[in-house]
């Protein structure tokens, strides 16, 4: 029972952590990368889908992202979607290629998206936390249920604990890469 506990727990923490590292990916740090239009949704055909799946995107250097829709008439609706997203980007239509330049970061940019990653991290090891409280809540109802002694429920205890520690310490370690990363020039 405990080995059963110990072992969702750590999958869902280990999920909490990939939930972090897509959302980190996101955060742009002046350098292109085609996933940071994943999330940007065009309308096709009266149904909003991720523009990878109208488009080819591709790196054209380390700076501009090249989006090349699959026909024509997407063109302005993929152009348009990229510069309503949140991502501060002013894509530039080239016939059948629209091109998208990474603005550089200021400072104050990257100050501010340093924050926004510590956000992230911090809902992360909340995240780890809570699912630490939940395990140790299905030890405390063993032990009321008389299906396991006390001294299972501290082995468990202590099983869950260590396994917190390292899952916060790989966030923290993510976030030290990040924020690393966001305030290099």
């Amino acid at each position: 029972m405990i080995s059963e506990i110990c072992k969702t727990t750590e999958q869902k923490m280990q999920k909490s952590v990939e939930v972090l590292k897509a959302d980190l990916a996101k955060v742009r740090t002046g350098r292109a990368h085609t996933g940071l239009l994943d999330h940007v949704m065009v309308e096709y055909y009266g149904s909003m889908v991720p523009v990878n799946q109208v488009a080819n995107v591709t790196l054209i250097d380390a700076r501009t992202i090249g989006v090349q829709p699959w026909e024509k008439p997407m063109l302005q609706k993929v152009e348009r979607a990229i510069r309503d997203s949140d991502l501060g980007l002013n894509p530039s239509n080239q016939g059948d290629l629209i091109r998208v330049p990474m603005p550089p970061l200021t400072e104050e940019r990257r100050r501010d998206l340093t924050k926004v990653v510590r956000h992230e991290g911090e809902n992360a090891k909340v995240a780890i936390r809570n699912l630490r409280r939940d395990a140790n809540q299905h030890f405390k109802d063993g032990v009321k249920d008389k299906t396991m002694s006390e001294d299972d429920e501290r082995r468990g205890q202590d099983q869950i604990q260590k396994l917190t520690d390292r899952y916060v310490a790989e966030v923290d370690k993510l976030l030290a890469e990040k924020e690393q990363e966001l305030m290099q020039i």
